[in-house]
C-alpha cells in the first residue's frame, strides 16, 4: 500500500510539474509574439527587416544560449543597444517565462 502511494504521489508531482513547465511554455511563447517576434521573429532567427537592419542574433544560436538565464533576463530587462527595456512593462515572472521561450529555441 506505501509503494502505491508513494508512486502515486510521484506520479501526481511529476505531472504538476510538467504542467506547470508548459504552461509557462505557452506563456512565454505568447509574450514573445507580442512583444518580441517583430524584430526577433516568430521562430527567433531575426530574420524580419528590422532584425536584419540591427543585425540581431539567432536566439537560437550557441552564443545566445551558452548565456545564463539571469543575463538574458538582464537583456530583456534592462534592454540593449536598440533593444527597448521591459522593467516595469513586464513581471518579473513573465520575463521568465520569456527566458524559458527562448530555451526552446535552442538549435
Amino acid at each position: 500500500m506505501r509503494i502505491l502511494l508513494r508512486t502515486s504521489v510521484a506520479m501526481l508531482a511529476f505531472a504538476m510539474t510538467f504542467s506547470t513547465w508548459s504552461a509557462a511554455q505557452n506563456a512565454g511563447a505568447d509574450l514573445f509574439k507580442s512583444k518580441c517576434a517583430m524584430c526577433h521573429g516568430a521562430d527567433g532567427k531575426g530574420e524580419t527587416a528590422m532584425g536584419k537592419k540591427l543585425a540581431l542574433r539567432d536566439l537560437g544560436s550557441a552564443d545566445v544560449q551558452k548565456q545564463s538565464d539571469a543575463e538574458l533576463a538582464g537583456f530583456i530587462t534592462k534592454g540593449k543597444n536598440k533593444m527597448p527595456a521591459y522593467d516595469g512593462k513586464l513581471s518579473a515572472e513573465q520575463i521568465g517565462d520569456l527566458v524559458k521561450f527562448i530555451r526552446t529555441l535552442k538549435k
